[in-house]
C-alpha cells in the first residue's frame, strides 16, 4: 500500500505518491520512462537524467502551471518535492512575526545560485505570490532561466534575474543601495572538488538502483558551480555569513541549506562571532536525504513586523 510522504512539509503538494496517469497527460513522453517496480508501484528510474527532467516538466506544469520548463542536459535537475520544502519552511519563518503567512509581491526573496532551472523562484511565486530575484555566476544558466520566464510571461514582472560577475562574492554586486529583501535563500555547492561530486553521485546512484555500476551518470546533472567549490559547503556558507554583515540592514532573514550536520557547529559559532541577533536551525527533508536550513538575522525583534 502506498502511503503519504510524511517527512515532507505539511503544505507540500507532493506528499502523496505521484499520479503518473495525470503527469503523463501533461507530458506524454514521460510514459516511456514509467514502469511498475517490485512493490507493484509505478515509478521511474531516477538515475536517468532525462526521466527526471520529464518528471519535473510534468510536476511543474500540473501543480504550478509552469509551461515549457526545460534545462540543458549538463545542468542540475533538482527534485521538486525537496525544493518545495525549503520554500514552505521559509514561509513558516516569516509567519513567526504575524498570525498568518505573508503572501504577495510585498515579500521579496533573493535566490543565490538560481541555476538554469530557476526552481526556487518559480515555486516561491506560485506557492505564495512572492517577488523573486535569482542570481548566478553562470551566464548560460541565466539565459536558460530567462527562456523559462519568456515561456511564462505572467512571471516576467515578478521574477528577475541578475548576473553575479565575481565568483568571490555572494551579495556584493547583487544587493544595491536602497534594495530590501525579506529573505535570501541558497542551496550551496556541497562538494569541494569534481572527484568528490562524482563519488557522491556514485553512492547516490547505487542507493537508487541497488546496483554496482561503476560509471554512473550525474543523475540530477550539475555544472561545476552547482555541485562543488573550493573548500566545499563550509567555505561557501562561511563566506556568505561574513558577507551578510555588510547587508545586515537590507535583508530580514538570511537563509541557507546545510547538507552536512557536522558543519552546523562551526557555522553557528561564526554567526555568533558576527553578532547575528537570532540564529535558527530547522531540520527538513530534501528529496532522498535529510537536510537542514540555517537562518539568521541582524534585525531586532521589534522591527521585524515592519518588513512583512
Amino acid at each position: 500500500m502506498t502511503t503519504e510522504k510524511s517527512s515532507l512539509h505539511a503544505r507540500n503538494l507532493h506528499r502523496n505518491p505521484y499520479d503518473f496517469e495525470q503527469l503523463i497527460s501533461c507530458v506524454p513522453e514521460l510514459k516511456h520512462y514509467v514502469f511498475v517496480n517490485a512493490y507493484e508501484t509505478k515509478t521511474i528510474n531516477f538515475s536517468l537524467p532525462k526521466a527526471v527532467r520529464l518528471l519535473n516538466q510534468a510536476l511543474l506544469l500540473h501543480f504550478y502551471n509552469i509551461k515549457n520548463w526545460d534545462i540543458p542536459e549538463a545542468n542540475l535537475c533538482p527534485p521538486i518535492p525537496g525544493r518545495a520544502d525549503y520554500i514552505h519552511y521559509i514561509a513558516d519563518l516569516l509567519a513567526e512575526q504575524q498570525p498568518k503567512i505573508p503572501t504577495g509581491t510585498s515579500i521579496s526573496g533573493l535566490d543565490i545560485g538560481t541555476g538554469a532551472n530557476l526552481v526556487y523562484p518559480l515555486l516561491a511565486h506560485r506557492s505564495y505570490g512572492w517577488k523573486m530575484l535569482g542570481t548566478d555566476i553562470n551566464k548560460d544558466s541565466l539565459e536558460n532561466a530567462q527562456q523559462i520566464l519568456d515561456h511564462n510571461p505572467d512571471l516576467l514582472p515578478v521574477i528577475q534575474l541578475k548576473h553575479q560577475s565575481d565568483s568571490h562574492h555572494i551579495f556584493k554586486n547583487i544587493i544595491e543601495t536602497g534594495d530590501r529583501f525579506t529573505f535570501s535563500m541558497c542551496n550551496p555547492p556541497f562538494h569541494d572538488s569534481k572527484e568528490s561530486a562524482m563519488k557522491g553521485n556514485l553512492r547516490k546512484t547505487k542507493n537508487i538502483n541497488k546496483s554496482k555500476g561503476k560509471n554512473p551518470l550525474l543523475n540530477f546533472g550539475g555544472q561545476q558551480s552547482e555541485l562543488w567549490c573550493e573548500g566545499g559547503e563550509i567555505a561557501f556558507i562561511s563566506k556568505m555569513i561574513e558577507e551578510s554583515v555588510q547587508y545586515s540592514s537590507q535583508v530580514l532573514w538570511f537563509t541557507c541549506l546545510v547538507s552536512k550536520k557536522d558543519n552546523l557547529y562551526k557555522l553557528t559559532t561564526l554567526l555568533k562571532k558576527v553578532k547575528a541577533l537570532d540564529i535558527k536551525t530547522i531540520d527538513m527533508a530534501q528529496g532522498q536525504k535529510i537536510s537542514r536550513m540555517v537562518a539568521w538575522t541582524f534585525i531586532p525583534q521589534k522591527e521585524r513586523k515592519t518588513w512583512l
